[in-house]
């Protein structure tokens, strides 16, 4: 690829491969699911080929089954996001991940630690900014596992669901 991955991004690599497509679907905050490396090379190679996007943004999270939007790594070495947290979208570009946290975004290992301590406390995710994201909260399914879902909205939280909601 010729894109040396952020220290962060190569150590969750050599712990875990990812998921294939619908096995792990939803770990991740927003229902992402870790592209397995083989597919984030794939993934990697249309953006910067077909899409002409710019080197260096590394996508490797969307949900199962969604080729049009995800998490991306900011791998560009150098600039003030390097190891930032984004999404990208097909039409809508890349953005930092949240908006308006300024030039460097939300670092991925920072990203990392939050999932940690927010499943741990069994609570919603906390952005930098100090301000909860409601709509990424853990819940235990009986089929899938954990996801994270907006349990305020019923039509996503059915029947069967347990939200994390204080340590277990």
């Amino acid at each position: 690829m010729g894109v040396e991955f952020t220290a962060a991004l190569a150590a969750w690599y050599r712990v875990h491969d990812g998921f294939d497509e619908g096995h792990g679907a939803g770990i991740l905050p927003s229902g992402m699911t870790m592209l397995p490396l083989a597919d984030l090379v794939d993934e990697y190679r249309m953006r910067t080929r077909d899409w002409e996007r710019e080197a260096g943004v590394l996508p490797f999270a969307r949900m199962a089954g969604d080729t049009w939007s995800g998490w991306y790594v900011d791998a560009r070495r150098g600039e003030p996001s390097y190891g930032g947290l984004g999404h990208w979208s097909v039409d809508g570009g890349d953005d930092l991940y949240p908006l308006g946290q300024g030039a460097g975004g939300w670092p991925l290992v920072d990203w990392l630690d939050e999932i940690a301590a927010a499943l741990e406390a069994g609570r919603c995710l906390r952005r930098p900014d100090g301000m909860d994201d409601k709509h990424d909260w853990p819940v235990l399914t009986g089929s899938q596992g954990l996801t994270w879902i907006d349990p305020r909205d019923p039509r996503l939280f059915p029947d069967g669901m347990i939200k994390l909601d204080g340590p277990r």
